[in-house]
């Protein structure tokens, strides 16, 4: 196999390092790929490029809203004809279904013709001040983004990042999970066919405690945008206050799906399958505790349990599987752990929890009950496909409990009663949230969440005011004197 390159200062280029790294198949455990490994050294020379390439006299500060604009629909365009290849890439690296994989090629395709759109559109406000003055802000691109996508959507998480950021006019440097490279690298030969100027998007790869660090911490960044696990996201914070540089952190979740019991049944049922083994629970807004009203919670888990057994689970290829493999064996021992953890906590195992015994990471849908809210399994983020279920009996109850976690990025509440939906959703602590659906998200729409789920928001306006700064200019419309200190002969105290 030919081993996969950078993408730097409009070349691709091997790592500095001159070693490489094996992908792999997780749904077959199979090397499909090599990449070459970057290095600290690789980092910084992708991000003086990008810093060059903003701040140089002919930089892309200098091109048109209009050009920049042009470039994404270009991009776009590429990734629609490709549409289908990309989509197989993103099964075979990252496991996902097929049909999955398909809607997430159309996403990312989406945000960059949405972004492509927004580029030209008015931003700035001018004020009526006295003083003959004329009062104004301007919005700026921040800068040099450096940008850190996550495994789980290698394709769509890079396209919400980059479009945002080329469409306010800063440069960027890129890097993909270790597992997942192969659809950024792929995009990276639709964006050299656009002809982006060299060094506005630069692709690194390598680790994260090298290479990522360094992006966090580099001080000509100007930004750094992350979306991952809340441990990492506190270090990149904590790397990138040095510098005072702005973050973006799409953080972790412990969701809470709320059923009350004058839903429709078999919409939340549905729901709360969807919720959880969409993508086999590697989703950070994954509806990961079912919150069940009492006196459904017998019939409601009889039908749960008995289709969530019914899942078809099986290679991302197979147009049949319902659900694929964890990313990687690393990931999938950490969920079975955490399956271990659930029943030495006194939990009880409703289905699941083995591992399938055939080649690939796959690990049964996995239903735990009988859970108290200080359980490892209900507090922390497991990012597979484990479902804990607590019940209530009050609204007030649900609401607590709902709550009860240091995350707050997605909610949702099934019941017929609007009022009561509107009651519940309005005290939820999460960005994200849902009535009587779950998982629906749009381009339009920002993305982010409260307490340790984040920073900062994705998607929508408020996806690209991440990428701008605002100044104020003031205009005198009298040019003259102050007279602030009066005119006379200076004198001096020897």
């Amino acid at each position: 196999m030919r081993i996969e390159k950078m993408y730097i200062n409009g070349r691709w280029v091997m790592g500095s390092s001159n070693t490489s790294r094996p992908v792999r198949n997780p749904a077959t455990e199979e090397i499909i790929a090599y990449v070459t490994e970057g290095t600290v050294d690789d980092a910084k020379r992708a991000i003086e490029c990008a810093r060059l390439a903003f701040d140089g006299p002919q930089g892309w500060t200098s091109c048109h809203a209009r050009d920049r604009a042009r470039l994404l629909q270009q991009l776009a365009d590429l990734l629609e004809a490709d549409r289908e290849e990309f989509a197989k890439i993103e099964t075979l690296n990252g496991g996902k279904t097929i049909r999955e994989a398909d809607y997430d090629v159309s996403d990312a395709i989406h945000q960059f013709r949405y972004y492509a759109g927004l580029a030209a559109v008015p931003h700035g406000q001018t004020y009526d001040v006295p003083d003959d003055m004329q009062a104004m802000v301007v919005r700026e691109p921040v800068g040099v983004v450096s940008q850190i996508i996550p495994w789980n959507y290698p394709l769509v998480m890079a396209a919400q990042k980059i479009a945002p950021a080329i469409a306010a006019g800063c440069t960027v440097v890129i890097k993909p999970a270790e597992q997942t490279p192969l659809s950024l690298i792929r995009l990276f030969t639709l964006i050299d066919q656009v002809n982006f100027p060299p060094g506005v998007i630069n692709l690194v790869l390598g680790a994260g405690e090298t290479v990522g660090a360094e992006l966090a911490k580099n001080p000509l960044v100007d930004m750094v945008g992350f979306t991952g696990g809340t441990d990492t996201g506190i270090t990149i914070m904590k790397a990138a206050a040095d510098t005072v540089k702005k973050v973006g952190l799409e953080l972790g979740g412990k969701s809470p799906n709320i059923v009350f019991a004058d839903s429709d049944f078999e919409s939340a049922v549905d729901q709360a399958l969807y919720a959880i083994f969409a993508n086999q629970g590697q989703v950070c807004s994954a509806g990961s505790r079912l919150l069940l009203e009492k006196n459904i919670y017998e019939l409601f888990v009889k039908e749960l349990v008995e289709r969530a057994k019914g899942i078809t689970v099986g290679p991302g290829s197979d147009p049949n599987s319902e659900m694929g493999p964890l990313i990687s064996e690393s990931h999938m021992n950490r969920v079975l752990d955490y399956i271990e953890i659930g029943k030495q906590e006194g939990a009880t195992l409703l289905c699941g929890g083995n591992r399938l015994d055939r080649p690939g990471y796959f690990v049964e849908p996995t239903i735990f009950t009988d859970t108290t809210p200080d359980m490892r399994i209900v507090q922390e983020e497991i990012f597979g496909p484990v479902l804990v279920i607590q019940t209530f009996e009050t609204e007030e109850e649900a609401i607590t409990l709902a709550n009860g976690t240091k995350y707050g990025l997605a909610g949702a509440v099934f019941t017929s009663d609007v009022a009561k939906a509107h009651r519940v959703i309005k005290r939820l602590r999460a960005g994200i949230t849902w009535i009587n659906t779950y998982h629906n998200t749009y381009n339009e729409a920002p993305w982010g969440g409260y307490k340790q789920s984040g920073i900062g928001r994705e998607l929508g306006t408020y996806g690209l005011d991440e990428f701008l700064e605002t100044k104020q200019v003031n205009v005198s419309l009298n040019v003259q004197p102050t007279n602030w200190f009066a005119k006379k002969t200076a004198s001096y105290h020897k």
